[in-house]
């Protein structure tokens, strides 16, 4: 007669990982470092061509880069354009190719670019619908003083859900000293402190009254760098002319 612990002996042992047919999970182990494997090689053959793309710009090696500004990867279509950029090589066809493409990425590098060839149209690319290109934009607009600009950047300043949009824009329409923007950058004293202290270093480029008042009212700011910068400044309003 088969004692009991005979019987729990045998069931333990059906259960047991040793007891189990091993080849399924063998074959999907297979397929899992596989795959792994093949993420590796597309990892290290995108590294590659990211390399090759940066270091043509300073083998001013113009054929690769141009090569690698099809490339399907956004990293390396950048590296490229940015390559081109440091050999002096990048043309005005090149941005606004780049200023088109689907990658938020490229089109980013491509208004940084722009910055160097300041008759590439980036107006339009204030709509963008990533903040990051829109900061970048509006930085580049700021950079070459555009003043078909202002407009779009006053709206930037204004009413874009992103604070760092809105800074940026701010800092842009200090540096055109456009006096249409003077409005705009006075009421960014009332946005958050970051932008509080953009638009006091912007007001710089400005005169009058109402930019002394507005600079004045910053001394009470509850951010003591808006007050300070305010102290600084006002040394610079006492020689503005109404």
């Amino acid at each position: 007669m088969p004692r009991l612990t005979d019987s729990l002996s045998q069931e333990d042992a059906k259960d047991s990982p040793e007891a189990k047919p091993r080849g399924g999970s063998h074959g999907a182990g297979r397929k899992f470092d596989t795959s792994i494997a093949d993420a590796v090689k597309t990892t290290q053959e995108e590294q590659r061509r990211r390399v090759s793309a940066i270091t043509s710009g300073y083998r001013r090696d113009e054929p690769s880069a141009r090569g690698l500004l099809s490339d399907r990867s956004p990293k390396i279509r950048s590296a490229a354009l940015g390559a081109l950029a440091r050999m002096e090589r990048a043309t005005q066809i090149d941005v606004i190719n780049a200023l088109r493409d689907e990658a938020a990425e490229v089109r980013r590098t491509a208004c940084e670019l722009a910055t160097r060839l300041p008759s590439v149209e980036l107006v339009s690319v204030l709509d963008d619908q990533d903040p990051r290109v829109v900061e970048a934009c509006a930085f580049a607009l700021g950079e070459c003083q555009i003043r078909e600009a202002v407009p779009a950047l006053i709206r930037v300043a204004r009413d874009h859900d992103d604070p760092l949009c809105r800074e940026t824009a701010v800092a842009a329409l200090g540096n055109i000293g456009d006096n249409r923007s003077r409005a705009t950058i006075i009421n960014a004293l009332n946005d958050s402190v970051q932008i509080r202290r953009r638009a006091l270093i912007a007001l710089a480029n400005f005169s009058g009254d109402d930019v002394r008042q507005a600079i004045q009212d910053r001394l009470t700011d509850r951010d003591w760098q808006v007050r300070q910068a305010a102290e600084d400044l006002l040394g610079v309003s006492e020689e503005m002319q109404p």
